[in-house]
C-alpha cells in the first residue's frame, strides 16, 4: 500500500533482534509467531524441548528467523546461558519481550518451595533478563523492553495473592524503570491483559473458545497484536502502558 501522510510512519521489525522469554506457550508463543511474520530475528526459550521445537517451527513458517534453547528463567546459570546465546546468535539485542510467568494461588494454599519458585520466575526472572538487556542496549543508545504483566495488579482478586504480588511488583518495576532508562534511549512498555485463554487458565479449550465468542475472554493473539503495535510506533512515541481486557470483563 502506498504510504500517505494520513498514517504515521512505523518502526520496521524486519531483522530486529528480539529475545522473547516464555515464548513456547500461550501469549509468548503468539507474540513470537506474529513478530516473526514481520521478519524479526527471534531467540526464545522454555523449560521443555517439545513445545520449544514446535514454537521455533511455527515462527519460521510465519517468516521469521528463530533460535532457542531449553532454559529456566528462575535459574541464574540459565540466565547466563541465554545471554551468551543472545550475543553469539543475535549479535546484540534490540528488543526484550518478557513473558515468562507461572500462575499461582493464595499463599495459604502453596508450599513454600512452590511460591518461592513462582516469585523467582515471575519477578526475579523479569528483573534479571531486563538488567542483562539494558547492558546490551545502553551502548547503542536504543532499545525496547516490553513487560507482560496482568490486570491482577489492580484487580487483586482473592485466591491468587502470590500471583497478584508478582504482577503488582512488575507494574511498579516498569514505571520506575522507564524513568531510569529513558534518557539512554531505551523504551519501556507494560502490557496488562485481562482474562486470556492460555495454559494458565483452568478452563478447557472448548470453554475458552466459547468465552472468546461471547467477549468474556481474549485470545493470546490479541495480546500479540497489542505488542506489535507498541513495537512499531515511531521513536518519538512511547506507549507506556496498556490494559487490554475482554469486552465483558468489567473489573
Amino acid at each position: 500500500m502506498e504510504q500517505t501522510t494520513a498514517h504515521t510512519a512505523v518502526e520496521p521489525l524486519a531483522q530486529k533482534r528480539i529475545l522473547l522469554t516464555g515464548g513456547t506457550t500461550g501469549i509468548g508463543r503468539a507474540i513470537g509467531v506474529l513478530l516473526g511474520s514481520y521478519g524479526a530475528r527471534i531467540l526464545t526459550f522454555g523449560r521443555h524441548q517439545q513445545p520449544l521445537d514446535e514454537t521455533l517451527t511455527a515462527i519460521r513458517q510465519a517468516g521469521g528467523t528463530a533460535d532457542g534453547l531449553v532454559a529456566d528463567v528462575a535459574k541464574l546459570d540459565d540466565i547466563q546461558r541465554i545471554f551468551e546465546q543472545v550475543d553469539t546468535t543475535l549479535g546484540g539485542l534490540d528488543i526484550l519481550v518478557n513473558c515468562a510467568a507461572l500462575g499461582a494461588e493464595s499463599i495459604r494454599e502453596m508450599d513454600d518451595a512452590d511460591w518461592r519458585y513462582v516469585i523467582e520466575t515471575n519477578l526475579i526472572g523479569y528483573m534479571a533478563t531486563t538488567k542483562e538487556a539494558i547492558r546490551r542496549m545502553e551502548p547503542q543508545q536504543k532499545g525496547h523492553i516490553v513487560l507482560i504483566g496482568s490486570m491482577s495488579a489492580d484487580v487483586r482478586e482473592s485466591g491468587s495473592s502470590v500471583y497478584v504480588a508478582t504482577k503488582a511488583a512488575i507494574q511498579g518495576f516498569a514505571e520506575s524503570l522507564r524513568k531510569e532508562v529513558n534518557e539512554t534511549g531505551i523504551k519501556v512498555s507494560l502490557v496488562e491483559p485481562g482474562a486470556v485463554g492460555s495454559d494458565m487458565q483452568s478452563t478447557t479449550s472448548s470453554e475458552e473458545r466459547d468465552k472468546q465468542k461471547t467477549g468474556e475472554m481474549l485470545r493470546a493473539e490479541d495480546i500479540a497484536v497489542c505488542v506489535h503495535y507498541i513495537l512499531t510506533q515511531p521513536l518519538r512515541c512511547d506507549v507506556v502502558s496498556v490494559q487490554i481486557r475482554p469486552h465483558l470483563q468489567l473489573i
